[in-house]
């Protein structure tokens, strides 16, 4: 991998921000350290118990929905909330300790699949997301201070001042487009900008990607020595594509606005998510049932946030699904998730009714000849399509249906049709797969 190298004012700058963050009182280093402390050791099984019992104590004493609770009540007991329940009782989350909203913000859903969602934080969760974006990146070989740009569609509400991309050290580079000119442009400014980190959608950086391996171009010249795919799942053919062009780690976040970034891969050839459960507390619960998922079993990733006392966040199934893995030892754990499907809209199940892995088709159809876009859509119980963009000529779509056919049973009706754009959607990401069958759809 390639040497890490930073200059004397990147270097500046991180030692800057945590001597700034010492004059405030040391908060975020605090909470760095207990971060760093608990990716080595552990999180304490106690400590966590007490902050879960406290923050239903909490949020008893102060919001209308969880009023009618005892302080006493433990987690199982509370219900399972989603984002349509955050909306329809919005004011009844909110803690009346917060009102005045001194000191909070609001955070918001992109609303790419479903109506946007805002999430009061208060000062504390601020701190605490701070801290852990600061630390869960260097997991990722990026270090705050260093330059980084941030690939995503750039839409008013996210836009960053002058101010703050001084302040950051960052560039904004817009993935509307991703036209070879397009990128041809952004990979000028990134060579010519230093930059050292390569932040963005896993469908940009994977166009990216496939830019760089058509033209057969020789990155050892550029400085970026870490890359981190956020927001959607990146394929293994592309997470390794990247590193051997980039010749640096290419560690996917595991994030959401509501919450803030929650997890990292921390291994080139490891899909496996690395969980801060010092921030929180994660249920994997059946696909059908309000009942745990053994570890190695595919269940609903449901959350607790033990940082935001501002809008109480228990039990909130965020639409994922994951399987997970534990390992205890001297009352401590660490929580793997070691796959990560994203939502349960997008699962695709074969024609028995059982779950297939959306990796099927992203290892599958990665780098095809004459490719350039596809999407899978799960139709009916045993209906699909497959779309295709690119070259219809060097196109063989029977070899591609002879890789996944399998996956979905012989009598599987997989239908292929040709298109010349895969739609983006507003938030700037393009949904490779997705299931519409009725069936499934909500479930």
């Amino acid at each position: 991998m390639k040497k890490q190298k930073t200059n004397f004012q990147e270097t500046a700058r991180w030692k800057g921000y945590f001597a700034l963050d010492a004059l405030r009182g040391g908060k975020v280093r605090a909470r760095y350290e207990q971060d760093l402390y608990a990716y080595r050791h552990g999180t304490s099984l106690e400590e966590t118990e007490k902050r879960v019992r406290s923050l239903i104590s909490h949020a008893v004493r102060t919001t209308g929905f969880y009023s009618g609770f005892s302080e006493d009540a433990v987690l199982k007991d509370l219900p399972v909330v989603n984002k349509d329940t955050f909306r329809r009782n919005y004011d009844d989350f909110r803690s009346s300790l917060y009102r005045d909203d001194k000191g909070c913000r609001v955070m918001t859903t992109s609303g790419s699949t479903g109506t946007p969602l805002s999430m009061i934080q208060d000062p504390g969760k601020i701190q605490s997301n701070t801290a852990d974006s600061i630390f869960i990146s260097t997991l990722g070989n990026y270090r705050i201070g260093e330059k980084m740009a941030f690939i995503r569609v750039w839409v008013n509400n996210v836009r960053k001042s002058s101010l703050q991309l001084l302040m950051e050290n960052s560039i904004m580079m817009d993935s509307s487009s991703l036209s070879d000119e397009a990128i041809e442009k952004m990979l000028a400014s990134i060579r010519g900008e230093e930059v050292k980190c390569l932040i963005g959608y896993s469908s940009a950086l994977g166009e990216i990607s496939k830019y760089i391996a058509r033209k057969d171009l020789y990155m050892g010249n550029y400085c970026v020595h870490s890359i981190l795919p956020i927001s959607e799942t990146m394929p293994v053919p592309v997470r390794n594509q990247l590193m051997e062009q980039f010749s640096c780690p290419v560690r996917s976040w595991y994030s959401n606005e509501e919450n803030g970034v929650m997890g990292i891969q921390t291994k080139d050839d490891d899909e496996s998510y690395y969980i801060n459960s010092e921030s929180y507390h994660y249920e994997i619960l059946k696909m059908d049932a309000d009942e745990p998922a053994p570890d190695g079993e595919l269940g609903r990733v449901v959350i607790t946030d033990l940082t935001n006392r501002a809008f109480p966040i228990l039990r909130y199934d965020n639409g994922d699904t994951a399987v997970a893995r534990r390992e205890y030892k001297d009352g401590r754990y660490r929580l793997y998730l070691t796959e990560l499907y994203g939502r349960r809209s997008d699962l695709l199940y074969d024609t028995q009714g059982r779950a297939v892995t959306p990796y099927v088709i992203t290892n599958n159809l990665w780098n095809v000849e004459g490719v350039r876009q596809y999407r899978f859509v799960q139709k009916g119980l045993k209906e699909y399509e497959l779309m295709l963009n690119g070259d219809p000529e060097k196109m063989d779509a029977e070899e591609m249906l002879r890789r996944i056919r399998p996956s979905f049973g012989e009598d599987a009706k997989i239908s292929v049709t040709y298109v010349d754009e895969i739609p983006v959607l507003a938030s700037g990401k393009r949904k490779y797969i997705e299931n519409l069958c009725p069936e499934y759809i909500g479930s």
